[in-house]
């Protein structure tokens, strides 16, 4: 009886120190799924900080500058719908590895670039992981966590890690350029990749391979075609002139690879972008707002940081803290918006986000080369905290207009949109301040379209939405 006892009694301390390890492992993969996520936001702020300090070192004008934040998420928004099929066919782990991998080289080169060409190839490389890494980061924890509390428990905890990355990114890039040099900010991810890939190896699982799941290569080159293209065309239009041959060539080469895409995509039997997406009302509208709210947000956020340093002479460091009132209001925010959401309907709250940004952004329409930060901080707060609202009930409206077989494209489009967006906001805003002596009046307009397109985001919803959204 007593060696029953003992057998039963060693058989639950071994089974208690499997589920206990379990669940370290399971912790520790969130970890890393976080540290993916969380690297790629930082690399989106960082890198705002180091503008001049870029500039002044390898040289070039506001176009180059342009092209280096740009190609970083001209690479991201085209490539994302592709790794994320990429994941299902051979396995979201050893993608994500080799997204890590590709980041972490990818960013000494960065760090080692000797001029700006180099460091724009470099940046783009870096995009294309960062591509990696978002959707197949999600489908690990997706595999992780089984049971559906704790899975929305990691989320949140995952999507928090990248709102902390991308708060701290201008905080922590000023610091590292004013103790280090800019390089420092592309260094510090060295060791966040490594133990990234680390954690990756010894504790996510693999996910099942679909070998069926195609990847569409001729829709994958069409639509990196035709954004690199239409960034191109309006970042080197505002250096050359928009009448330029190379200008008008590069317009024209956008809108034939975007119908050559739209082409492919109806014809494919698995599309990266499932046109009949589109045919939820819902689904389009939440998609148009994303790419409206993001050319006015991000395109400001990049002008801004000129602003601080070329115009007002700030530092790095300075720039860094300029940004961390602005930045900071994002994750209180976000956590209020699912309640207001509950209170008032969540097509209102985004109407209500977009309306707030867009003051914030009128509110800024009379700064001048000498106004004390003071006098715009509350202006930039509420530019960032109306981002903060929207975003959340954006995305999970966008996810309910669909069946949940396919959240996970519509997730895809989702980023893939506002990263576009992202791309369209800095190569406009950057080619209005392009012209030399003309900085401020380029701002003023920049100012002014952020607030006109902020606007025309809260009608879209506001008006296209059914009275029940």
């Amino acid at each position: 009886m007593r060696a029953n006892t003992i057998r039963y009694q060693s058989f639950d301390d071994h089974a208690g120190a499997r589920r206990a390890s379990s669940r370290l492992a399971t912790s520790l993969t969130l970890a890393a799924m976080s540290l993916g996520y969380g690297v790629v936001q930082l690399d989106v702020t960082i890198v705002n900080t180091a503008l001049d300090a870029m500039g002044k070192t390898l040289g070039g004008g506001v176009a180059e500058l342009q092209w280096v934040v740009s190609a970083y998420t001209i690479a991201f928004a085209a490539f994302i719908l592709t790794a994320g099929a990429l994941g299902d066919r051979i396995g979201a782990k050893r993608v994500f590895m080799a997204g890590f991998a590709i980041f972490t080289a990818a960013s000494l080169a960065c760090a080692l670039s000797p001029n700006a060409v180099v460091l724009i190839a470099a940046r783009l490389v870096q995009g294309l992981a960062a591509a990696i890494l978002v959707p197949n980061s999600l489908a690990l924890l997706n595999h992780a966590y089984a049971d559906d509390r704790a899975r929305g428990r990691a989320v949140a905890v995952w999507a928090a890690g990248a709102s902390l990355a991308l708060t701290a990114g201008p905080f922590v890039g000023g610091a590292l350029i004013t103790l280090v040099g800019w390089r420092a900010i592309f260094l510090v991810n060295l060791p966040i990749g490594l133990v990234g890939l680390w954690l990756s190896w010894r504790y996510a699982t693999e996910t099942t391979r679909a070998r069926s799941r195609e990847i569409d290569l001729p829709g994958q080159l069409a639509a990196i075609g035709a954004l690199g293209a239409l960034a191109g065309a309006i970042i080197e239009g505002g250096a050359l002139g928009w009448g330029h041959p190379a200008v008008l060539f590069a317009f024209a080469s956008a809108l034939v690879l975007a119908v050559l895409f739209v082409g492919r995509e109806r014809r494919a039997v698995q599309p990266m972008l499932p046109l009949s997406l589109f045919g939820h009302r819902l689904f389009t509208l939440t998609t148009i707002v994303g790419l409206l709210v993001n050319v006015a947000i991000y395109g400001l956020i990049f002008v801004l940081s000129l602003y601080f340093q070329r115009i007002n002479g700030l530092s790095a460091w300075w720039t860094g803290l300029a940004f961390v009132p602005m930045m900071g209001a994002v994750l209180p925010v976000n956590l209020l918006a699912p309640v207001l959401a509950e209170r008032i309907g969540a097509c209102p709250t985004i109407v209500a986000g977009a309306c707030i940004s867009a003051l914030g952004c009128l509110g800024l329409l009379w700064i001048e080369a000498d106004t004390h930060y003071l006098m715009i901080c509350g202006q930039m707060i509420a530019i960032s905290g109306g981002l903060g609202l929207l975003v959340p009930p954006l995305t999970s409206t966008l996810l309910g207009s669909v069946e949940k077989a396919r959240s996970g494209i519509a997730a895809g489009v989702l980023n893939a949109t506002r990263q576009t967006g992202s791309v369209l906001g800095v190569a406009l805003f950057g080619a209005l301040v392009a012209s030399e002596g003309a900085f401020m009046a380029g701002l003023h307009a920049s100012l002014a379209v952020s607030a006109a397109v902020l606007l025309l985001a809260a009608a879209v919803i506001g008006i296209g939405a059914p009275s029940r959204g």
